[in-house]
């Protein structure tokens, strides 16, 4: 009767250590894949990426060019308000004010659009882009932006982009 108990005692024993053992590795496999998650892709707008800005020129005739026009050159007269007070849409190309804004502006006014940076109030025709277009899209019709612009008019934007990530 004492080895049956012993027998007993010592295979509870090691079910309860390989329990024991089970659940710490799962739950520190649980914890992992809530602690870890792989970073985000930092995606950029990349003038030189010509898959990107492929990509842009696309998306950007869909959805951007019946604004913006298809050679970026805005609309007509966008600096003066039309009757309804609203600023029509700016150009894209070197002649407007897009590069003198970073990168990381550029993308939240397309994905939130501009109230996110405007007074309260503040009405633009310009829409957000959010649950529109895939964040990649984005950055893609940026990369294509600027891939339009004069040398000068990139080298000086990149400086903007560092200045803003200080």
């Amino acid at each position: 009767m004492h080895i049956i108990d012993d027998r007993m005692k010592t295979a509870r024993f090691r079910w309860a250590v390989a329990g024991g053992a089970a659940l710490v590795a799962g739950t520190l496999g649980l914890l992992g894949a809530f602690a870890w998650q792989p970073s985000a892709p930092t995606t950029v707008a990349d003038p030189q990426n010509t898959a990107q800005v492929a990509q842009g020129s696309t998306v950007y005739a869909e959805q951007c060019a019946s604004c913006h026009g298809e050679r970026l050159e805005g609309q007509p007269d966008w600096r003066s308000r039309k009757p309804n007070g609203r600023l029509p849409a700016p150009p894209h190309d070197a002649s407007g004010h897009t590069w003198h804004h970073p990168d990381a502006d550029l993308f939240k006014i397309t994905k939130q659009g501009i109230g996110a940076f405007a007074p309260s109030g503040y009405e633009s025709d310009m829409p957000a882009f959010s649950g529109i277009l895939r964040d990649a899209d984005i950055w893609a019709v940026l990369a294509f932006i600027k891939s339009s612009w004069p040398e000068d008019a990139r080298r000086r934007q990149a400086a903007t982009n560092d200045r803003a990530q200080k």
